[in-house]
């Protein structure tokens, strides 16, 4: 009888130091499933992240060969240099073929002269490589603008159709891509004819 009760406790123990041990191992598993399972998520997204990185590197890649040509033509249209004697030499010959007389081009105040610098198609400014006189375009990066005041002379009035022909012809030019302003005086002896002052951007990419 006392071996059959002592067998019965024994058996209880078993039975419990069993069922401790699935709880335990049931904990554990779950543990490591747990740890496994945050590990994949882990790589599923680092896989997403590099997935998105290689579609953007390729879409870089369409990018720059869409663009190319577009760089190459900015690299013929703007020039890449500041020589202001040839643009007042380009302005001046082209108002020689518009029948315009000019009196004055003016460039900005220079950081490294200090004072303006003015030309004409007789007295050509020196070349000047710093960029001290320009502006950044705004959206193009790595082209500047530099302003160019010119005035034309008060004593030899052109006609409105002269005046109209000289400023498309600026327009054109690859140096004086855009009249920024203009200023007109009506002659006072004669209405027909007119004396200007205008300001043109001189796009360059050094």
């Amino acid at each position: 009888m006392m071996n059959a009760k002592r067998f019965y406790w024994v058996m209880i123990g078993v039975i419990t130091l069993l069922g401790i041990g699935i709880i335990a191992s049931a904990v554990l598993g779950n543990k490591l499933l747990e740890k496994k399972a945050n590990k994949i998520v882990s790589l599923k997204t680092d896989n997403q992240v590099l997935n998105g990185e290689e579609l953007s590197l390729s879409q870089a890649k369409k990018d720059v060969q869409k663009y190319s040509p577009l760089e190459q033509e900015a690299q013929a249209i703007v020039p890449q240099d500041k020589d202001q004697a040839e643009a007042v030499r380009e302005i001046v010959n082209i108002a020689a073929a518009s029948g315009v007389k000019i009196a004055s081009i003016t460039f900005p105040a220079s950081a490294l002269g200090g004072t303006a610098t003015t030309g004409t198609s007789s007295t050509p400014p020196p070349q000047t490589t710093a960029l001290t006189q320009v502006l950044p375009v705004t959206g193009i990066t790595g082209v500047y603008a530099m302003p160019i005041t010119i005035q034309n002379d008060t004593t030899s009035p052109i006609s409105y159709d002269a005046f109209i022909n000289f400023l498309s012809q600026l327009e054109q030019n690859r140096r004086t891509a855009q009249v920024a302003s203009v200023t007109i005086q009506p002659s006072a002896t004669d209405p027909s004819q007119l004396t200007f002052n205008l300001v043109v951007d001189v796009y360059l990419k050094p």
